[in-house]
C-alpha cells in the first residue's frame, strides 16, 4: 500500500470514525457534566489559538474564562476544568479503541514484516528453507512484562477497552454507545497507591487475555508450516514477569510480595486452561477417555479456584493425561477433536504451571551488603580474609570460597539483607512448584565488576543451593555509558574465572547479558546512548565468541526513543554479523504493552515483526548492517559531539531546576500509578543520577520538550557538515538500518515535541536563555534531519504514525494548558492549604491523560 492510500484509509477509517464517535460522545448526559461537552470543543480551539500565538497558560486559561459569565467563581472555573480532563481522559481511550479497531485496515503495518512473508521466500528454495529450520531450533524471542506501569486502567476500564474495540470491528452502534455510557460512568483514578501484586494482578489481564492465545497460536502457525515436533524445552515465545521481582530501588517489594505473585501467576494460567479444558470436555464425550478427563478436571480445578499456599509441580501429570486422551482419539475415534487436545498441550508444554518467568533484579551495592554481613555473622565458618573489602578485582576473585553452607540471616539483618537472603531460598521452592522456568534469573543492577556476580553466586551456595544443581542464570545488568565500556572487561574476567565458568557449562554455556537504555540516555544523550549500546554489543560478542559462549542480549527498552523504544523491531533486523543475534529478549513496559499488546491484532503483529526481525537478519543480511571502520568512526564523532552538547546542557545549574520548575516532576510520585518511588534514595535531596529515567523521562515528555530523544542530534550533524563529512553520513544514513533507526526514532521523539508550548518561558529571566537553548537544539536537529532524510516534514515516510501523533497531541492540549497553569498558580504560593490540594490535584489529573494518549511517552 503506497503513502498516500495509507494516509487515505487512516482518515476513512480512524479519524472519520473517531469525529463520528466522539460528537456522540460529547452529547452523553453524564452525572454533572451537562455543558462540558458542548464546552470543550470551544475550550480546546481557545487553547490551539492561544499556544499559536504564544500566550502563556495562565492568560489562556484567564481570558477563556472571561468570555463565560457564569464562570464568575473560581470554584465553578475549577469544577470545569476537572470534568474537561474526565471528558479528555475518556476521548483518549475512544481514539484508541477506533484505532484498534482499524489495525488490520489501516495498512500501518509493513506487510513485509510478518511471518507470511518469510514462508513465501522459503516455499520454492530447500536451501533457505533449511536455514530457516535450523535458526528455529535454536531462536527464541522473550518479552518481558516490567513493573513501570505508566498506564494502567483498571481492569473494568481494560474490559470496557477490549469490548469496544470488538463493537466497532463491526459497527455495532447499539453496543457502542452503551459502552461509551459506561466508559463515561466508571471511574479512572485509583484511589490508593498500587503494591507491587496490584502490578502483577494489573499485567496479569494481558497474559491471559492476549499473550495466552497469541503466543500458543503464533507457535502453532510455525510448528505446522515447518512441520517442526513440538518440543517443550525449545520455546519460541516466552514471557518473562518483573511485578514481584523487581526490587531494585523499590522498597515495596518483599519475599512476601514475590511470593503472591508466583501464586498468582499460577492462579491465572489455570483459569486459562480451565476455560479450554470445559471446550474440551463439552466435545470428548467418547469412551476410553474418562479417567484422563477425570484427573484433568480435578487439577485444573482445584488449581484454579481452591489454590495451594505450597503447590506442586503439575505439568508431567497434565502432559501425561492429555497424551493419553489423544491416543485413545486417534486409535479409536478417528482422531476427532484431535486438534483441541494439541491446542491445550501445546500450552501446557508453552506455559507449564508458572505463565512467565518471575525475574529477580536487586542493585549490586545490596548483593555487597549482603554479603558483607553474612561474612562478619559466620567468618569462623565461612573464613574469607578481614580484609576482604581492602583486596582487589583480582584478590576479592581468589578469595571467593564457593563452598555449600545453610547460613540464615539473624534478627539483626537489615531489611534489605534479609529479604535478598529470603528470596534466594523462595525461588528454590517457586522452581519446586512450577519447575526451573518459573523463576530462573537473578538480574543484578548497576553491575560493575565481576565479583559482583560471584559475590551473589557465592550467597545462592551459602543459602543451601548446591553446586550442582544451581539451576540459575546470573544476569549483569550494564546501564550507564561508564558501566557499557567496562562491560566487556567484566565478562571477560567471568568466563575465564574457574567456578563460574563450570557453572556457566552447566547451564549449557548460555550466558544473558541485560543491557539498559533509559539510564545511558540520561547519562550520555540520545546519540550516545544508542552508540554505546552498540558498541557494547560487538564487544560483548567478540569475548563471548572467544571462549565459545552462546550469548543472549536482553534490551531493557521503555516505551519512547528516549528509553530504547520506537521502532525496536527495526534494530534487531539491523544487527550485523558482529552482533549475537540468536534470541531476542526485551522488556515491555508502560504504554507499550496496552498500545503494542493490548489486543490480539495488534499482539499478534508485533510479536510476528519482532520474530521476523530475529529470522531475517540471519538468512538475508544486507551489506551495510555490519558496518566497516570507517563508519564505525564516523558515529563515534558525532556521538562524541552529541554527548559534549548533551552534557553542556546537563551541567548547567538550572538543568534540574528547570525541571522541578516547570515540569510536573515533583507530582509524578503522587499519582497512583506505579509502586515503585520517582527517584531512589528517596530520603535524600534530588539529585540527577538518583533520579529514575521513567520520571526523567516523562517529565520532559509532559513539557512536549523531549530532550532526551533528540537533543545533540542536530549538533552533531552540523559539525560534521562543516567538517566536510556529510556525504559519509548521507551514505550512512543510506546502508546502515541501525543509524536510520535512530533517526528515525528521534523524529518521533521531535514529532511529539511543541516548543510553542512553553514559549513563554523565553522571557523569563532565570530560565529563559535556558529554555532559547533547548529551543534552537530542536530547530537545528529537525534542520539537519529533514536534510539527511530528504524529508519535507518529520515521519515524512510514516504517514499514519505521523497523523496519529498529530490528532493524538491536538487531544491532549488543553489537559498540558490546565497543567502548567496549575503549576504556575501553586509556584505563587499565594493559595491556602486547601487550593493547593486542589491545584496538585489538576496536575495529576493531567499526567495520566496525557501519558495515556502518547502511548509511548514514558
Amino acid at each position: 500500500m503506497n503513502l498516500s492510500k495509507k494516509q487515505a484509509v487512516f482518515e476513512s477509517e480512524v479519524v472519520t470514525r473517531f469525529e463520528l464517535f466522539n460528537s456522540l460522545f460529547m452529547t452523553l448526559p453524564f452525572y454533572q457534566v451537562k455543558h462540558t461537552g458542548t464546552l470543550l470543543p470551544f475550550f480546546t480551539t481557545h487553547c490551539e489559538r492561544g499556544v499559536a500565538d504564544k500566550m502563556d497558560p495562565e492568560a489562556i486559561i484567564e481570558s477563556f474564562f472571561g468570555q463565560y459569565e457564569q464562570y464568575v467563581r473560581e470554584s465553578d472555573r475549577i469544577d470545569l476544568l476537572f470534568r474537561i480532563i474526565q471528558y479528555i481522559e475518556r476521548q483518549v481511550v475512544l481514539f484508541d479503541a477506533v484505532e484498534d479497531a482499524a489495525f488490520r485496515k489501516t495498512g500501518r503495518s509493513d506487510e513485509a514484516g510478518l511471518l507470511d512473508s518469510v514462508f513465501k521466500q522459503t516455499e520454492n528454495n530447500k536451501e533457505l528453507r533449511s536455514k530457516l529450520v535450523e535458526k528455529l531450533n535454536d531462536f527464541s524471542l522473550r518479552l518481558v512484562l516490567t513493573a513501570h506501569p505508566t498506564q494502567f486502567y483498571p481492569g473494568p476500564v481494560l474490559a470496557i477497552i477490549t469490548d469496544l474495540i470488538e463493537a466497532l470491528k463491526t459497527n455495532d452502534i447499539h453496543n457502542i454507545h452503551l459502552l461509551l455510557q459506561q466508559l463515561g460512568k466508571t471511574p479512572f483514578m485509583k484511589k490508593n497507591k498500587p503494591t507491587p501484586v496490584d502490578e502483577a494482578v494489573s499485567l496479569a489481564w494481558f497474559l491471559e487475555k492476549v499473550f495466552y492465545p497469541v503466543a500458543s497460536g503464533i507457535q502453532s502457525k510455525i510448528e505446522d508450516e515447518f512441520d517442526l515436533p513440538a518440543d517443550e524445552n525449545r520455546q519460541l515465545v516466552e514471557l518473562g514477569f518483573w511485578p514481584g521481582g523487581d526490587r531494585d530501588g523499590n522498597p515495596n517489594v518483599t519475599v512476601e510480595s514475590t511470593k503472591r505473585v508466583a501464586l498468582l501467576l499460577r492462579a491465572v494460567l489455570f483459569r486459562c486452561y480451565y476455560r479450554d479444558f470445559r471446550i474440551l470436555k463439552r466435545r470428548i464425550t467418547f469412551k476410553g477417555v474418562e479417567k484422563y478427563m477425570d484427573v484433568l478436571q480435578d487439577r485444573f480445578y482445584e488449581n484454579s479456584f481452591n489454590p495451594s499456599e505450597n503447590p506442586e509441580n503439575e505439568k508431567p501429570v497434565i502432559v501425561h493425561n492429555l497424551k493419553e486422551i489423544k491416543r485413545v482419539l486417534t486409535d479409536y475415534h478417528d482422531g476427532l477433536f484431535v486438534e483441541l487436545v494439541d491446542d491445550l498441550l501445546r500450552k501446557v508444554k508453552t506455559f507449564g504451571c508458572f505463565f512467565a518467568t518471575l525475574d529477580i533484579r536487586q542493585d549490586s551495592s545490596i548483593i555487597r551488603q549482603t554479603h558483607a554481613y553474612l561474612r562478619k555473622t559466620f567468618a569462623e565458618r565461612i573464613a574469607i580474609p578481614d580484609n576482604f573489602e581492602q583486596l582487589d578485582e583480582v584478590g576479592k576473585q581468589q578469595a571467593l570460597k564457593f563452598e555449600e553452607h545453610d547460613l540464615a540471616p539473624g534478627k539483626d539483618a537489615s531489611a534489605l539483607v534479609a529479604d535478598t537472603l529470603q528470596v534466594i531460598r523462595l525461588i528454590s521452592s517457586i522452581q519446586q512448584s512450577g519447575g526451573e522456568r518459573a523463576a530462573q534469573r537473578f538480574i543484578i543492577s548497576n553491575c560493575q565488576q565481576a565479583y559482583d556476580i560471584l559475590e551473589l553466586m557465592e550467597l545462592f551456595l551459602w543459602s543451601g543451593w548446591k553446586t550442582e544443581s544451581l539451576h540459575i542464570d546470573f544476569v549483569p545488568l550494564f546501564e550507564t555509558v561508564d558501566d557499557l565500556k567496562r562491560a566487556a572487561a567484566v565478562m571477560d574476567r567471568l568466563y575465564t574465572h574457574p567456578q563460574y565458568q563450570a557453572h556457566l557449562k552447566r547451564r549449557g554455556n548460555k550466558q544473558t547479558v541485560m543491557l539498559g537504555f533509559s539510564d545511558s540516555t540520561k547519562d550520555g544523550g540520545y546519540l550516545m546512548a544508542n552508540w554505546s549500546i552498540y558498541k557494547a554489543k560487538i564487544e560483548l560478542t567478540a569475548i563471548a565468541r572467544q571462549y565459545d559462549v552462546d550469548l543472549v542480549f536482553f534490551d531493557g527498552r521503555g516505551g519512547p526513543p528516549a528509553r530504547g523504544g520506537g521502532k525496536t523491531q527495526r534494530f534487531y533486523a539491523s544487527m550485523g554479523k558482529e552482533i549475537a543475534n540468536d534470541h531476542i529478549q526485551l522488556t515491555i513496559q508502560g504504554q507499550t504493552i496496552s498500545s503494542q499488546y493490548g489486543s490480539l491484532d495488534t499482539a499478534h503483529y508485533n510479536i510476528e515483526q519482532l520474530l521476523h526481525a530475529g529470522l531475517t537478519s540471519h538468512i538475508e543480511q544486507r551489506n551495510g548492517d555490519t558496518l566497516s571502520t570507517d563508519k564505525k568512526e564516523l558515529i563515534e564523532y558525532m556521538a562524541q559531539i552529541s554527548h559534549g552538547r548533551f552534557l553542556e546542557l546537563r551541567h548547567n545549574p538550572l538543568f534540574l531546576k528547570y525541571l522541578e520548575h516547570f515540569s510536573p516532576l515533583k507530582f509524578l510520585s503522587q499519582i497512583n500509578i506505579s509502586s515503585r518511588p520517582v527517584k531512589r534514595n528517596a530520603d535524600r535531596e534530588l539529585r540527577l543520577e538518583d533520579l529514575r529515567a521513567i520520571s526523567f523521562v516523562t517529565s520532559w515528555s509532559q513539557l512536549k520538550q523531549n530532550i532526551p530523544g533528540f537533543y545533540g542530534v542536530g549538533s552533531a550533524l552540523k559539525q560534521a557538515e562543516q567538517d566536510g563529512k556529510w556525504e559519509q553520513v548521507k551514505d550512512l544514513y543510506e546502508t546502515s538500518r541501525m543509524f536510520q533507526t535512530i533517526i528515525d526514532n528521534c523524529m518521533m521523539s521531535m514529532s511529539k515535541s511543541n516548543f510553542d508550548l512553553t514559549s513563554h518561558i523565553q522571557h523569563d529571566e532565570t530560565f529563559g536563555a535556558f529554555w532559547k537553548e533547548m529551543r534552537d537544539e530542536y530547530e537545528r536537529t529537525t534542520e539537519y534531519i529533514l536534510k539527511l532524510s530528504g524529508s519535507k516534514v518529520l515521519m515524512e515516510n510514516y504517514p499514519v504514525e505521523r497523523a496519529s501523533i498529530a490528532l493524538r497531541e491536538k487531544i491532549v492540549l488543553p489537559l498540558l494548558i490546565i497543567q502548567h497553569y496549575a503549576i504556575k498558580k501553586l509556584q505563587k504560593g499565594k493559595l491556602n492549604e486547601k487550593d493547593q490540594e486542589v491545584f496538585s490535584k489538576l496536575i495529576t489529573r493531567t499526567i495520566y491523560g496525557v501519558v495515556n494518549a502518547g502511548r509511548n511517552l514514558a
